[in-house]
């Protein structure tokens, strides 16, 4: 099974069977089942919703099924064309929409595509309401308008513009000490919209951009998660150019990471940290990452005289609790920037303008930058069980062992020991529990990652 169905929207692979893949009639029957929600919203006259895309080679295709089947409903749409997530989201209350649908499937492999769903506020439904059309998709009775109540399409190219009008307008970032810095970049947008809008950015901010992999054609090349493995490319070109970093974005532009003049990693986990400092030091305020993201923002924010908070796992869940706690910046350590001031979604065209303001500022190399914050070592692993075991056992089991520690038990269990700390959660569509360790170093990050592995197994009797 290639077609997965969740309250955050649908992916598949393209081609295959119907309900096994992300089939034509799969992406109509899911589009209706929007519309249908979104005229369950609201009692009007007129609905409209805002929809735009990544490169990828099946995004025209998708595309043009899930626009017609909204105007099939009598719902006008917004063809945004070739955008990104960010986009999209600032599109939405731009035009006082309904809501939006981006066609991306984020980081993964050029055979995927999805459709994620957006409310009224441009910002991703939560579970509730993401339940419910799963429900209109399962019970397939959408009602489609008559011919004179068809929907229209508007074709709307200029949102990448109007998106870094928007960026540029934010007070805190500092256009004058970006231009005065010239520096000069290496920009890897994955053959993805990222590709467009990234340099257009920089080209606002009167920064040199070297583009590579910045032709939006859908054919990816290398796989596109903004990891170290995948960017060895990217980590030539900066050396060879001579520039002051590089960056690197996924297909639908909503994870940022950098590359240092060495051609070394930043850290995606360091984005969010760095983009923090530089808010914080100008409005200091709240914070909140997710329960896997480094414990390197919670330092930086206690600099500051803020307090931080880690929340469940997920966007919707950042964002919530990001709600909840007032905060100035939020987001995930996958390099997901979530900054208020501009809208509530991750958005690493915002990333970029706020790590320029600060590299500006400070005068330091981006590695010089890097060692000024705390330096922690992420581990990541997994332990496969049997399919009949209950996890969920195995999981209270270690929260029992471990009830004298710091414990979080909102995702899975976390245990905060005073040096490090370890992250188990069950996966929602494998029989595996998934192990994020952090810690001072790379070698005490993956034995206690191994450490919970040999007592998950003794447990689970495995």
């Amino acid at each position: 099974m290639t077609l997965i169905k969740s309250i955050s929207g649908i992916r598949g692979t393209i081609g295959g069977a119907v309900g096994d893949n992300l089939t034509p009639i799969d992406a109509v029957k899911f589009a209706a089942a929007y519309g249908t929600w979104i005229k369950q919203q609201r009692t009007k006259e007129q609905y409209k919703v805002v929809v735009g895309r990544d490169a990828r080679i099946s995004g025209e295709m998708i595309q043009s099924l899930v626009m017609n089947t909204l105007v099939g409903m009598g719902i006008h749409v917004i063809d945004l064309g070739l955008s990104t997530t960010p986009t999209v989201e600032v599109a939405v209350p731009l035009e006082h929409a309904d809501g939006g649908i981006i066609l991306t499937a984020s980081h993964n492999p050029k055979q995927w595509n999805a459709l994620k769903l957006l409310d009224a506020k441009g910002e991703f439904l939560n579970a509730e309401e993401g339940a419910k059309i799963l429900e209109f998709a399962e019970a397939d009775t959408a009602q489609f308008s008559e011919v004179d109540d068809l929907g229209e399409i508007s074709i709307n190219d200029a949102y990448i513009d109007i998106h870094i009008d928007e960026v540029l307008d934010l007070p805190l970032v500092n256009e004058d000490a970006i231009k005065a810095a010239k520096f000069k970049v290496v920009v890897d947008g994955v053959n993805s919209t990222g590709g467009l809008a990234i340099p257009l950015l920089l080209e606002r901010l009167g920064v040199e951009a070297v583009k590579l992999y910045c032709e939006p054609n859908g054919h990816f090349p290398h796989n596109p998660e903004p990891l170290k493995e995948h960017l060895t490319d990217l980590s030539e070109a900066v050396v060879k150019e001579r520039a002051d970093f590089g960056i690197v974005v996924d297909p639908d532009v909503d994870r940022l990471a950098f590359m240092d003049e060495n051609g070394e990693m930043f850290g995606e986990e360091y984005t969010l940290v760095a983009c923090a400092d530089y808010v914080l030091s100008k409005n200091p305020g709240n914070t909140v990452s997710n329960m896997s993201s480094t414990r390197a923002l919670r330092d930086v924010t206690e600099k500051h005289g803020g307090t931080y908070e880690a929340s469940a796992v997920g966007e919707v869940n950042v964002v919530t609790l990001m709600k909840k706690n007032n905060v100035v910046i939020g987001g995930e350590g996958n390099g997901g920037i979530i900054y208020p001031e501009l809208h509530y979604g991750r958005d690493a065209l915002v990333g970029v303008a706020l790590f320029l303001s600060l590299l500006a500022e400070k005068k330091m190399s981006v590695s010089e930058l890097k060692q000024t914050y705390p330096q922690y070592y992420m581990g990541k692993k997994k332990i496969a069980l049997t399919p009949e075991l209950d996890v969920d056992a195995v999981l209270k089991a270690i929260e029992t062992k471990y009830a004298a520690e710091n414990i979080t038990t909102i995702d899975g269990v976390k245990i905060d020991f005073p040096d490090n700390w370890v992250h188990l959660r069950k996966s929602n569509t494998e029989p595996i529990i998934r192990i994020y360790t952090e810690a001072g170093s790379q070698d005490e990050a993956d034995a206690l990652a191994d450490r919970f592995i040999a007592e998950l197994s003794e447990i689970a009797g495995i």
